[in-house]
């Protein structure tokens, strides 16, 4: 059947998904290997039970209700999105920010800033640099940005939420599994479903009974798709990864079942994704026994040098396995090359760090995915491993609830479709401006792209793989809210639908909508054919694309930021003349009369606790934004 008859023929589609919900792949037999147990269209029955006490320890503390509940969520507190900003001036690494340090600082941002070489920032600017330069909610760091030390990554983490495991009893498909460790776990998927009962779950089988496993496998991880309600965008995601060539997590689904004493017994909670989990057993399966480091970076400026003391570097990486101090310095030492090098240098170098092919592959399925809830935009959802054998950097793929364009934040819904190819990062980013400009690199790249695009990410092949998946797994949302199986059908068969957050059991209904300008976002049935045809439009040469929105991104917010709270307080700050303008002269006017005023005890340097209670004092943003201009919640 030609791609064209199959877009045509969505209803027929979804009526023959609905006769066929004895096909579903639900299994009794017990996996003996991860290839058992990974397997797309597999649903697996989980049983978790608690006591009460167990229950009520798991819920975290800290953070305030997500938007998903339709409860508004303020602005995060001013010093975790500058404080780590504003110490990388400290270049003597002494602790404390000298007035000479300080004003260093300050005419650095200002030039980074001024991209135009005007000499005057506009508001436009003064936006996308503060996305460029400071700490994101829902991934660390700006370019080398480091955040406080111990916090969890993440948007959940940046609320002061923090997930802590519980013993639990587990049956699986009736195995007993005694003392597993089970704890939430997400970001913006936790914080969407906070106020409900369908949370992401970590189980860890291994932390209190040692050697416990299930089929060679130590964690489970249950995704529960509150923001995709197909379903289907992770496990088709990690899939064509896979066939791409790109070490990635395999997936099945779950029903899961949940009893705590006085409480349930034995209630559905709902379909989970079961993702395999990126550890030490990932790294043996998928690397021929290799152990290699993991990392999991939450940052929009992969390897910069923030000079030769790890500590500076630990919080960033995030760091999955024990390192040795060989590979600490090896990710100090790209970081350097990176940051530092001439061209002539960098290209000639990078050979000896970055995997070259395997990075290409990665990023064209990235690129071709649009997915910008990554480390294109976001700096998040992403891995970095270092391969003992090679000694090279590898970049793999996590969390991939939002790819196929449906990352509501990530720009308009054209930008998303047809995000170029070229440029496919938002703002400013000199880790993909200098790979990008290296021959070696962007060439193996669109080789790999137009592979891609020609074989695996065929429209037609795509859309028969929702079919194949949304047949088995029907049944299951069946069981779920009328309202969700309703939402399921609609996006299977390519109709557009609101972003989405399930604030309990009432099924899905819309957040982020309306103020912060997201509207719906196509699912795969109807996003396939416009990226297929803008990617060959692309490749041959007759359209640059779209430059990605995001964080530094286009766009009359610049994107989903730290600006969003910040750009009108800095303009009212630094703006003297009040022309919605900010001079070079009225920035290092502003710059001089903070470090006057938070250096409290006049010593001539500013101590950490100072800044953070100068930001906090000066920086504070009325319920909404920050004023005229920022966002409403």
């Amino acid at each position: 059947m030609s791609f064209f008859r199959a877009f045509r023929s969505s209803a027929l589609t979804i009526a023959a998904i609905s006769l066929a919900g004895s096909a579903t792949a639900q299994t009794t037999t017990l996996p003996k290997t991860s290839s058992d147990l990974f397997k797309t269209t597999t649903i697996w029955k989980i049983h978790l039970k608690f006591t009460a006490d167990q229950w009520a320890a798991m819920e975290p503390k800290g953070g305030g209700p997500g938007p998903g509940l339709g409860r508004p969520m303020g602005p995060p507190e001013p010093s975790m999105l500058l404080a780590s900003g504003f110490l990388k001036g400290d270049t003597n690494n002494d602790g404390k920010l000298s007035q000479t340090e300080w004003t260093a600082l300050g005419s650095k941002f200002f030039n980074y800033w001024d991209s135009q070489k005007v000499g005057k920032l506009s508001a436009d600017q003064l936006r996308e640099g503060i996305n460029s330069t400071f700490p994101i909610p829902g991934g660390r760091g700006g370019p080398g940005m480091v955040a406080r030390e111990g916090m969890r990554n993440g948007m959940s983490g940046m609320t002061g939420i923090d997930f802590q495991y519980v013993k639990a009893h587990l049956d699986f498909e009736g195995r007993p599994f005694k003392e597993v460790a089970v704890r939430y776990k997400g970001n913006s998927s936790f914080m969407m479903a906070r106020g409900s009962d369908k949370r992401s779950l970590k189980i860890d089988l291994n932390e209190y009974v040692k050697g416990q496993k299930l089929a060679g496998v130590a964690t489970l991880n249950l995704h529960n798709c509150v923001t995709d309600p197909s379903w289907t965008n992770e496990v088709l995601s990690y899939r064509l990864f896979r066939d791409a060539g790109v070490p990635a997590s395999r997936t099945a689904y779950a029903r899961v079942f949940i009893t705590v004493d006085g409480k349930w017994d034995k209630k559905y909670i709902g379909l989970y994704s079961l993702v395999e989990n990126v550890d030490k057993t990932f790294s043996e399966d998928h690397y021929d026994g290799a152990k290699g480091a993991i990392f999991k970076p939450a940052t929009r400026s992969l390897f910069e040098y923030l000079g030769e003391d790890w500590s500076k570097y630990q919080q960033t990486y995030d760091p999955k396995t024990n390192l040795s101090a060989a590979e600490k310095q090896h990710v100090i030492e790209f970081a350097k090359l990176v940051t530092s090098a001439t061209d002539e240098d960098f290209r000639a170098g990078i050979d000896k760090y970055l995997d070259l092919e395997e990075v290409a592959r990665f990023m064209a399925v990235t690129v071709w995915l649009s997915n910008l809830d990554s480390i294109l935009a976001m700096g998040q959802n992403y891995y970095v491993y270092l391969h003992p054998k090679t000694s090279k950097f590898q970049i793999l793929p996590w969390d991939m609830d939002h790819s196929f364009g449906q990352f509501p934040m990530g720009g308009t819904q054209e930008q998303r479709e047809k995000l170029s190819i070229h440029k496919p990062w938002s703002g400013q980013n000199r880790f993909f401006e200098r790979l990008f400009a290296t021959p070696a690199f962007k060439n193996v790249y669109l080789a790999q792209l137009a592979r891609l695009q020609n074989t695996l990410a065929k429209p037609e092949r795509l859309i028969a793989q929702v079919d194949e998946v949304a047949r088995a797994i029907r049944p299951a949302v069946k069981d779920e809210p009328v309202e969700k199986l309703a939402t399921f059908d609609k996006v299977i068969a390519g109709e557009s639908v609101a972003p989405t957050g399930f604030g309990g059991d009432a099924g899905p209904r819309p957040n982020f909508g309306g103020p912060m300008g997201m509207g719906p976002v196509k699912p795969i049935r109807a996003f396939v054919p416009v990226r297929a045809q803008s990617v060959a439009d692309q490749l041959a040469g007759k359209s640059q694309g779209e430059t990605a929105g995001g964080p530094g991104g286009p766009g009359p917010r610049g994107g989903f930021g730290p600006a969003m709270f910040l750009q009108p307080v800095f303009l009212r700050l630094l703006d003297a003349n009040k022309d919605a303008s900010v001079t070079r002269e009225e920035f290092q006017a502003g710059f001089a009369a903070w470090f006057a005023s938070w250096n409290t005890d006049k010593s001539g340097a500013l101590t950490p606790d100072q800044l953070r209670a100068g930001i906090n004092r000066d920086f504070a943003m009325p319920f909404g934004g920050g004023g005229p201009g920022g966002p409403r919640f």
